[in-house]
């Protein structure tokens, strides 16, 4: 095994020098290409002295020259962090001031940004300024630092959305990238051939992952303007033009898609493989992709943040019923899960639990956070004989028959009339019976001890017709007492429903 991801980038290069890396518009760039623009780009990095395993934040929109940027970063031996350029301000300066990077890479848009939040003592590079087209075949001028590398030094921060506070900055290593790029290519047989749709912005870990796609394998990466999210039409349009072959997608736009009847207006012929994470998938709306593509491949993964991309999988090859969870499936290879009970002991078949996680998979924890990282990565309660640290997730599931199945969020659970609930079980229930439900977030109120469902409608819904409909569903002390219309979901940071948002609404006083 090589020690930095970035060895494995020249090989790629030497195999398929002339064949198209990255697609962003109607331009396009071949590995040589590619190579020879990190290169350009690494030899200014250089110009500011900097020691490998430092931090380099880029800030700029998903582009050609972000793809540049974290490869040149890990060409030098540094370690990237992708920032959001859409960002508030305040939070782009909450992150800065937690990891105080050694470097922002950026370009006019972002300098306007950090004009106004940062001190003079953070160096910045104008990517507008560098001609990264300009050829010196002089190889990568970073070489020497990556033999001061070792495989479990920092590759990349992720950092959390921070919906419950500063934003933290998960550090992930070389060895967890190349430990999952060699399950995915063994287990699902990630081979090169592949054109991805990269939808993902470039802060998730998806779009993380897409790029060693890229570096291991040889595939290409067709990036999709991140300012047709809200157009899922021209998305599906950049996938037919693209010819693209694989996906790996948060499910809240795969809802929406099939939500507009997307799917009978586009034949997304060369589409073969689906992956998707992040959150669950309502079934009802994954079986309208299902029917649609039959000889595609579906996947479904599970993985927090925390979790070098995913720790979990489930090919899915026959249909589900509208009413059963897809399940989370089996542990990837070098990962275990344990599920664990309140009491400190592992749960039986059929039993609820909170899930913990322990492999080469883990993140090294938080950066310039001690405090959060000793409460998230802890001790592994069922071993006393020696040192190892596991991941506590947070998250609720049960194992049966050899499966995991999702079960929940910890800090979703409620007590409401005695009764012990699962917020995510009622927003499944709504999504695959009240058909004027687009997308839901089901919220519970401490302060008026209610159930409200925050609704996106295709069609007008009584309260009235709703609780009818959810009667035949759910018991009465699990049907929302309240039906909120929304334009539109809010969403965080990382593509998923802003769920404090609505919490936070519950809690202001009435007026």
């Amino acid at each position: 095994m090589k020690t930095s991801i970035y060895n494995y980038f020249a090989e790629t290069v030497e195999r398929f020098e002339e064949k198209i890396a990255v697609v962003e518009g109607d331009q396009s760039w071949t590995f040589r290409q590619l190579q020879e623009a990190t290169h350009v780009m690494a030899g200014a990095l250089l110009q500011i002295v900097t020691p490998p395993n430092a931090v380099i934040a880029v800030l700029l929109r998903k582009s050609f020259n972000a793809v540049v940027s974290d490869l040149a970063i890990t060409g030098i031996g540094c370690v990237y962090m992708n920032l959001d350029i859409k960002s508030p301000a305040a939070r782009i300066m909450q992150i800065l001031d937690v990891i105080a990077p050694s470097i922002v890479i950026t370009d006019a848009q972002g300098l306007q940004m950090l004009s106004k939040i940062c001190n003079s003592t953070i160096k910045i590079i104008n990517v507008d300024d560098i001609q990264l087209d300009e050829i010196d075949g002089v190889g990568n001028p970073g070489e020497s630092r990556l033999g001061l590398l070792i495989d479990t030094d920092p590759y990349c921060i992720i950092n959390t959305s921070g919906s419950t506070g500063i934003p933290k900055g998960v550090v992930l290593n070389h060895r967890s990238f190349v430990d999952f790029m060699d399950w995915s290519a063994d287990e699902l047989n990630v081979n090169g051939s592949e054109v991805i749709g990269s939808l993902s912005p470039i802060i998730f870990d998806i779009f993380s992952y897409e790029l060693c796609m890229l570096i291991f394998k040889g595939s290409t990466i067709c990036l999709i303007d991140e300012r047709l999210a809200p157009y899922p039409a021209k998305i599906l349009e950049v996938l037919e033009k693209n010819r693209v072959s694989y996906i790996f997608w948060v499910p809240t736009i795969m809802v929406n898609i099939a939500n507009m009847g997307l799917l009978e207006k586009f034949s997304l012929s060369d589409l073969k493989v689906v992956w998707f994470a992040g959150e669950v998938f309502p079934t009802a709306h994954f079986n309208k992709w299902f029917d649609r593509l039959p000889d595609v491949r579906f996947v479904n993964l599970y993985g927090p943040i925390e979790i070098t991309l995913d720790c979990t999988f489930y090919p899915i090859s026959k249909r589900i019923p509208d009413d059963q969870p897809i399940p989370m499936g089996h542990p990837c290879t070098n990962t275990a899960l344990l599920v664990i009970n309140e009491d400190g002991t592992e749960t039986l078949d059929g039993q609820i639990g909170e899930l913990y996680v322990r492999g080469t998979s883990l993140a090294m924890g938080y950066y310039n956070n001690p405090e959060q990282t000793a409460r998230a990565f802890i001790q592994n309660p069922l071993n006393k004989k020696y040192p190892e640290t596991i991941y506590k997730t947070g998250d609720l599931v049960m194992r049966q028959e050899g499966l995991y199945h999702f079960k929940g969020r910890a800090d979703t659970m409620i007590k409401h009339l005695g009764y012990r609930i699962e917020l995510a079980d009622i927003e499944h229930a709504i999504l695959c019976s009240v058909a004027a439900v687009r997308n839901v977030c089901v919220v519970y109120s401490q302060n008026n001890k209610e159930i409200v469902a925050y609704c996106e409608l295709q069609e007008n819904l009584t309260i009235q017709s709703f609780r009818a409909v959810m009667g035949q569903k759910l018991p009465l002390y699990m049907i929302p007492s309240r039906l909120e219309e929304v334009e539109q979901m809010p969403m965080n940071a990382n593509g998923k429903i802003d769920r404090l948002h609505f919490k936070r609404m519950l809690a202001e006083p009435s007026k």
